[in-house]
């Protein structure tokens, strides 16, 4: 009698095993809630679209069939982000993070918050597809000097060395290969600090795009978007104000065009 109970366990547990994760997918994922999702969505940005002034965190629900595209990235990125939007709106669902994705090692908890607050299990009735493209960039908050949560070059202490910038960069791009293999990866270049800027140092930047384009040599798969590059020789009629490394709205958009036209490459 025991030996038939064993045996009739046993064949459950293997037949289960045979139809996972087709058929066990039905008790484990349940259909993406819409309200539930915006919700959740909403609380996780908080107020930072009302901060920035921008659109870029406005909740989108996932259509289905149309390929899903993430944007990781800071301050420069959350104000090209919404023209981005917007440019591939017909061709993708596009998403930008949270908030503001400062400095390299805030990369992965960022994601991961991400991926448990929105993504199913982690949010019971929340999103269950698959990243198609990721678009991102860490450098301009590695770079800079702070005393306490102050900007101060004199006497601030650097946030990443460069040395810590490109080990932190090198597990950025293991954890996006590993965590999503069949998601194609973008790194965008850090843009330009201009001459005065607080904080920061002019010419760091080329600096730390010279490391990260070491570190991404050893991921020749990844593609590279030079925003430094593109951004360079319009920077000063582009710039909000002489030392700022934020941009006029005709910058953003700019940018934003751009990296819609790289994205748009590899869909």
């Amino acid at each position: 009698m025991q030996r038939k109970k064993f045996i009739k366990i046993l064949g459950f547990g293997t037949l289960g095993i045979g139809l996972a994760p087709m058929a066990f997918a039905k008790n484990t994922y349940k259909k993406t809630n819409e309200a539930i999702c915006k919700l959740t969505w909403d609380a996780l940005c908080g107020k930072i679209g009302k901060a920035y002034k921008t659109d870029a965190f406005v909740y989108v629900h996932p259509r289905k069939r149309v390929p899903n595209v993430f944007i990781y990235g800071d301050s420069i990125s959350i104000a090209y982000s919404s023209t981005v939007m917007n440019l591939l709106n017909e061709k993708a669902n596009v998403y930008r993070l949270f908030k503001n994705g400062g400095s390299s090692d805030q990369f992965i908890p960022n994601m991961d918050k991400l991926e448990q607050s929105m993504f199913q299990p982690g949010l019971e009735q929340g999103w269950k597809f698959d990243w198609d493209v990721i678009h991102f960039n860490v450098g301009l908050h590695d770079l800079k000097y702070l005393k306490g949560k102050n900007l101060n070059k004199k006497d601030g202490k650097q946030v990443s060395c460069i040395e810590t910038y490109k080990e932190n960069l090198e597990g950025i791009c293991q954890y996006l290969k590993t965590k999503f293999p069949k998601a194609k990866l973008i790194f965008a270049t850090t843009t330009p600090v201009p001459e005065n800027a607080k904080g920061r140092f002019k010419g760091d930047s080329i600096k730390y795009n010279k490391a990260a384009l070491e570190v991404l040599a050893n991921h020749p798969d990844i593609i590279i978007n030079d925003l430094y590059t593109f951004t360079q020789p319009h920077r000063e009629a582009w710039e909000q104000a002489p030392g700022n490394v934020h941009y006029k709205a005709l910058g953003f958009n700019k940018q934003g065009e751009e990296v819609a036209r790289i994205i748009d490459e590899v869909l």
